[in-house]
């Protein structure tokens, strides 16, 4: 890591989040994702019993299903490990995310769904973050980059989203120099 040196510690959890995307043969794109937690302790769970040190505390699966709009056509969720024997029944509410599109307003769209006590933290979690962007990154880049087209009839919706992207920034400025800002 880059980050400054630290103080002496030790390691107590740790989150693995992995996403995957595959172009299918039907045309369409399987998003896929997993999230790990695991402790470096062993510790008592009334549903679980002793939960050993290094095995999953979480451990959740999601696929998503999506065509090159982004728009989700199949999502399924499985949750391998939890705290409780309960969380496994909820998986399927992210079934509720057929029809929806992965753009502008998607987490306000998911948590709308699935949110709260209607699904799985972790799985919103995974969705509405790493999830999302692994779409993007899939499926933008060899279908519909941004910057394919030099004279778009609008103004390209990734302007402003990020530092590279600001309209007052030198990527802007090389791929739509129309819509440029000069610095102040």
């Amino acid at each position: 890591m880059t980050v400054s040196p630290s103080v002496s510690r030790k390691q107590l959890h740790t989150r693995e989040i992995k996403c995957i995307g595959y172009e299918r043969d039907d045309g369409l794109w399987d998003i896929e994702g997993r999230i790990t937690d695991t402790k470096t302790y062993s510790y008592d769970n009334e549903d679980r019993g002793i939960v050993i040190s290094g095995s999953p505390v979480h451990d959740m699966t999601i696929r998503l299903t999506i065509d090159e709009d982004l728009l989700v056509h199949e999502a399924e969720a499985h949750t391998l490990s939890s705290p409780f024997n309960i969380c496994p029944n909820i998986a399927n509410s992210v079934e509720k995310l057929r029809g929806l599109k992965i753009s502008s307003g998607w987490r306000k769209s998911v948590r709308d769904k699935i949110g709260g006590t209607n699904g799985c933290t972790h799985i919103t979690q995974l969705l509405i973050g790493p999830l999302a962007t692994t779409a993007y990154q899939t499926i933008v880049p060899l279908k519909r980059h941004p910057h394919k087209n030099k004279n778009p009839s609008r103004r390209p919706s990734i302007i402003d989203t990020c530092y590279g992207w600001s309209a007052k920034g030198p990527i802007v400025k090389r791929f739509w120099p129309q819509y440029y800002k000069e610095t102040e």
